[in-house]
C-alpha cells in the first residue's frame, strides 16, 4: 500500500509521531506501508498509545522527518 502525494494528506503514516512500519520511496514523498500490517501506535500525540491506521489523521500532524520537503 502506498500513500502519495504525502505532505498534503496529513495521514498518520506520514506523521513523525506514527510508530508503524513504513518505508519511503526513492521519490522522497511516497510512503509504502505493509498492507498486512498497516497500523501503528501514536507516540506523544493526541491519540498517544492507540493504534492508528493509514486513513487516520489529526490536527497535530507533524511531517515524518524522512519525507522530502520540496524546498
Amino acid at each position: 500500500m502506498s500513500i502519495s502525494p504525502i505532505a498534503e494528506l496529513r495521514r498518520c503514516p506520514t506523521c513523525n509521531r506514527w510508530g508503524g512500519k513504513r518505508t519511503l520511496a526513492e521519490d522522497g514523498s511516497t510512503v509504502h506501508i505493509d498492507p498486512d500490517n498497516s497500523r501503528g501506535t501514536c507516540n506523544e500525540g493526541p491519540w498517544h498509545g492507540s493504534l492508528r491506521g493509514p486513513r487516520n489523521a489529526c490536527g497535530q500532524w507533524l511531517r515524518w522527518i524522512e519525507i522530502a520537503t520540496g524546498s
